[in-house]
């Protein structure tokens, strides 16, 4: 089973059937927008067609990033043993102490989303970046599959194939208590908070959905804005005065840094080991973007096995810190379409620049003013282009997208897709970024499965 070919036949039944797909992409369309598919307070961008994965595509990507995810657990560990690979990384004084403090349960890396450009015809792909602070938008991806049954086209693929999409909040509420059961403080039923600056979170409404799995699983959870935390050197308290056993934490690690003082009283609790933190400082260590140079760094290939480091050669973009150096080496103003620079410790894709998106002078200008700042140059990955249609659009028509995958991967395992879409190079929501559900495709009863390659 082939992702173009589920493409293709999907494209196929739209354009026989325009009208009636018009209908039920309107209708859609309209539930979206009275959902709670929110960022910031705003609906997400959506379009008709979602993208489907074949059950078998799906198997083969948790073997790949069951492998990153072994190498990244390998890189976290030598950070916290050896003063010498933690120099590599070059973080504060202050935030390396926060991430040597050890969390007290046995994974030092619960909740990950791990983006990659897929080609959706050989399966090769690179990644492009590691989110292990603020992992976010699996409530987009619940809305949307939602909306998507809705359409006519859908409800055609489910006449051939056994589909599903990915449940990503229950799951969560499950593997964070497992998690927890490891912690060395542990209680019977601990009192668990979702921590974030509730103005810069993804969508409150997101956070309301884990606080009711998390209800569901049979706890009690609030959702806790991180400056209103106090402690009394003991215990952690909620605004409302709940003593708090357990953080999920949804705080960036860059923004709880940004407001150190407002911070101070969740950032206490988690340095004296008062409260289980799930997503500990010590995230970051993956999250910051260096780590694509540092995955290429000699100290790192030497404690990984062989077919890791054929990995990492195969699956990890060229990646240095930008300076006048690198940028003089690597001859980046004069080859533009080759590289893009991003600041190392950001989320939600702010500022980023890609040479192919501009021209030669604002690419000059734009190099050279971010020189020894905290950005990294970093090999340009042409994202993989596919067919969608927006019935928003007054005379829709198929047009070519620009495609990026991020894998959801909660305490080890692969438990979801999130698949966006932009007119241009850039996947982001600064870029005309809309969002697409995710669905698996599993052949029917006696058909073959496989992954189409």
């Amino acid at each position: 089973m082939h992702m173009k070919k589920i493409e293709e036949d999907y494209i196929k039944y739209i354009e026989a059937n325009l009208e009636e797909n018009r209908k039920t992409g309107r209708a859609a369309l309209e539930y979206i927008e009275n959902s709670t598919a929110k960022y910031k307070g705003e609906t997400i961008s959506t379009r008709y067609m979602p993208k489907v994965f074949p059950a078998g595509v799906v198997e083969y990507l948790k073997g790949k990033i069951g492998t990153m995810y072994g190498i990244l657990q390998k890189v976290a560990a030598q950070y916290m043993q050896r003063a010498e690979y933690r120099a590599l990384f070059g973080f504060s004084e202050r935030l390396e102490r926060l991430i040597l403090n050890l969390p007290g349960y046995s994974n030092l890396l619960p909740m990950l989303r791990l983006d990659i450009f897929l080609n959706e015809e050989d399966l090769s792909f690179k990644f492009c970046e590691f989110n292990a602070d603020g992992t976010s938008s699996m409530n987009e991806d619940r809305e949307l599959n939602i909306a998507l049954k809705l359409t006519s086209a859908y409800k055609e693929l489910e006449r051939k194939y056994e589909l599903s999409s990915f449940e990503l909040f229950d799951s969560w509420a499950a593997e964070f208590a497992e998690i927890y059961s490891t912690y060395e403080h542990r209680v019977e039923r601990p009192y668990i908070a979702i921590v974030d600056f509730l103005e810069k979170g993804s969508s409150i409404e997101e956070f309301e959905q884990f606080k009711m799995a998390f209800e569901r699983a049979g706890y009690e959870a609030e959702i806790c804005e991180i400056r209103g935390l106090k402690f009394d050197g003991e215990q952690l308290y909620s605004e409302t005065g709940r003593v708090i056993n357990a953080v999920y934490r949804r705080a960036v690690t860059s923004d709880i840094f940004e407001h150190l003082a407002e911070s101070a009283a969740f950032v206490e609790a988690a340095q004296k080991n008062k409260v289980c933190v799930i997503g500990n400082f010590c995230t970051h260590v993956v999250h910051d973007k260096i780590l694509f140079y540092i995955l290429n760094c000699a100290e790192t290939l030497a404690f990984l096995e062989p077919h890791e480091r054929e990995f990492i050669k195969a699956h990890i973009p060229y990646t240095v810190a930008l300076s006048g150096q690198t940028a003089a080496e690597n001859r980046v103003i004069d080859n533009k379409d080759k590289w893009i620079i991003k600041p190392r410790d950001s989320y939600g894709a702010k500022n980023i620049y890609a040479g192919i998106n501009m021209d030669g002078a604002e690419w000059a200008e734009t190099v050279t003013s971010k020189l020894d700042s905290g950005y990294v140059l970093q090999e340009f990955i042409t994202p993989y282009k596919s067919a969608n249609i927006d019935f928003r659009e007054a005379d829709p028509e198929f047009t070519e997208y620009s495609n990026l995958t991020g894998i959801y991967v909660y305490n080890g395992k692969l438990k979801g897709i999130y698949s966006r879409q932009s007119k241009v190079n850039i996947i982001s929501g600064y870029y005309n970024e809309t969002v697409i559900p995710s669905v698996v495709a599993k052949a029917k009863k006696g058909e073959f499965e496989g992954t189409g390659i």
